[in-house]
Order: structure tokens, then C-alpha cells, then sequence
């Protein structure tokens, strides 16, 4: 481990997952009339305890709308997402759930932004001896 990824602690890999996690999203809401299509998601808190801890172990899923299916990935184990309503073909995408989670993930993703940008700003300072 560098001093940079010291000074920096998991703010990068933070900002990683949570793009990974905008991409797989966006993908859902993309597909959101595509019949037969299940909607995607991953455990972000356990992917990134994972990727701290260098753990080998599977991940699994603590929220009550996942199930977990085989093949774990980068980010963690690939989940489906449970719908609350049934639909006739087969597609598992709720439109409003999936904007509502990608929202979120945006707002984390900036204020994770914000939090490396002010990491930065302070080494820049004291770089400077300011």
C-alpha cells in the first residue's frame, strides 16, 4: 500500500463501485420494456467491506428485495432484483425504484467526489507548506 492510497483511505475504490453501480442502473431502466429482462443490482456495502478486508469469502446480500444468484464478480455477487408488482413478460424493472436507487447512487457518488476533492486539497496544502 502506497502513501497516496493511505492518504487517500477507500475514496477511489469508493467511487469506482458506485460508478459500476450507476452503469448497472442505468442498464435496468434502459431495459425497462425489454420482455424477459431482469433487473440487476449488487450489495454495495458488502462489495466494498470485501474489497477493504481483501476477504476471499462470498458476499452476501442483507436487503430483503435481492436474492443472490451464483457468480461473483469485481462487485460482488450479481443480484436480481424481486419485483412488487407482477408483469406479464417476464421483466423485472420497476421503473421508480430504479430511478430512485440510481438517484441515490448519485448523491453518493458526489458527495464520495467531494470527499476525495477535499483529500486532495488538503495534501496540495500541506505539499506547499501552507
Amino acid at each position: 500500500m502506497s502513501l497516496l492510497d493511505t492518504a487517500f483511505g477507500v475514496s477511489p475504490l469508493t467511487l469506482r463501485y458506485r460508478s459500476e453501480r450507476s452503469a448497472q442502473l442505468a442498464a435496468n431502466i434502459a431495459n425497462a420494456a425489454t420482455p424477459g429482462y431482469l433487473a440487476k443490482d449488487y450489495d454495495f456495502d458488502s462489495a466494498l467491506r470485501h474489497a477493504i478486508a481483501g476477504s476471499e469469502s462470498t458476499l452476501h446480500s442483507e436487503h430483503p428485495h435481492h436474492i443472490p444468484v451464483q457468480g461473483q464478480g469485481e462487485f460482488g455477487d450479481t443480484l436480481y432484483r424481486v419485483p412488487t408488482k407482477a408483469v406479464s413478460n417476464g421483466n423485472t424493472v420497476e421503473e421508480e425504484i430504479e430511478q430512485a436507487a440510481f438517484s441515490e447512487n448519485a448523491l453518493r457518488y458526489q458527495s464520495s467526489l467531494q470527499f476525495l476533492n477535499g483529500s486532495i486539497r488538503s495534501l496540495r496544502l500541506a505539499i506547499k507548506g501552507e
